[in-house]
């Protein structure tokens, strides 16, 4: 499906931005992992189908190692037409107890994370006259909320409408672009909660269970991939009937 693709995630250390590696490589891409821990990211790279796949550590709220990164990719003739946005923090608090640094490094992280990588994807894309696909991993307490969550659904949000906005922007340059809203998954993220707020979440999700990260990894392929070819600004829940 992705034969001759080279794709570019971020996050790619754990959680769903390693079961996207593990997909898009199982389907032909060459996966460029990045991650703010390196070794995490190797972790990833290691354990891949294929050959050719690169492991790179990264602070997308960094732009300047964004920018370093997309340059040395064009200087390398590796301009990656699939871009998969995974990184992201938490910094959960009440409102009354949260401080302004910690809401920052969220949003700078999240929200400036995805555009930084948005941004110099496109430029490569349009300087190569090539296509492309972004995919954009937001949360589906982007549209809900959630107590405890001001700044990382402030953060997700964001990116839902930065999103749309990207994707009218850069239809006519045949650059797609789209988003998930994951609900409770089972990744290192979630697996920080306490237990008795864990099973107050769970009985609220119809299906009963949380995610598997290989789940929302299915539809980050079909996003990434020509099945979806007609479609770009979507934002798409994938929540086991949470808030749906």
């Amino acid at each position: 499906m992705l034969t001759s693709k080279i794709a570019f995630i971020t996050g790619a250390g754990s959680g769903i931005g390693r079961a996207s590696c593990q997909l898009l490589a199982k389907e032909g891409a060459t996966v460029i992992a990045t991650d703010l821990k390196s070794s995490a990211a190797e972790a990833t790279v290691k354990s891949l189908p294929g050959t050719n796949h690169v492991s790179m550590g990264l602070d997308v709220s960094k732009d300047e190692q964004v920018q370093s990164i997309f340059s040395n990719l064009k200087a390398q003739s590796k301009v990656p037409s699939i871009i998969i946005n995974c990184a992201g923090i938490t910094g959960d608090s009440f409102l009354v107890d949260a401080t302004k640094d910690v809401f920052q490094r969220v949003v700078d992280v999240n929200l400036g994370g995805t555009f930084s990588v948005a941004q110099n994807a496109c430029k490569a894309l349009m300087e190569a006259k090539s296509p492309g696909s972004i995919v954009n991993v937001s949360s589906i307490v982007a549209t809900m909320g959630n107590v405890g969550q001001c700044s990382y659904g402030a953060s997700k949000a964001g990116v839902v409408g930065f999103t749309k906005s990207l994707a009218l922007e850069m239809a006519k340059y045949n650059i797609r672009c789209n988003a998930v809203m994951p609900g409770f998954t089972d990744t290192p993220m979630v697996q920080a909660v306490p237990e008795k707020v864990k099973a107050l979440i769970l009985a609220q999700i119809p299906l009963q269970r949380m995610a598997a990260p290989e789940e929302i990894a299915e539809l980050i392929l079909f996003l990434a991939s020509d099945k979806s070819s007609y479609m770009t600004g979507t934002a798409i829940p994938i929540s086991g009937g949470l808030y749906s």
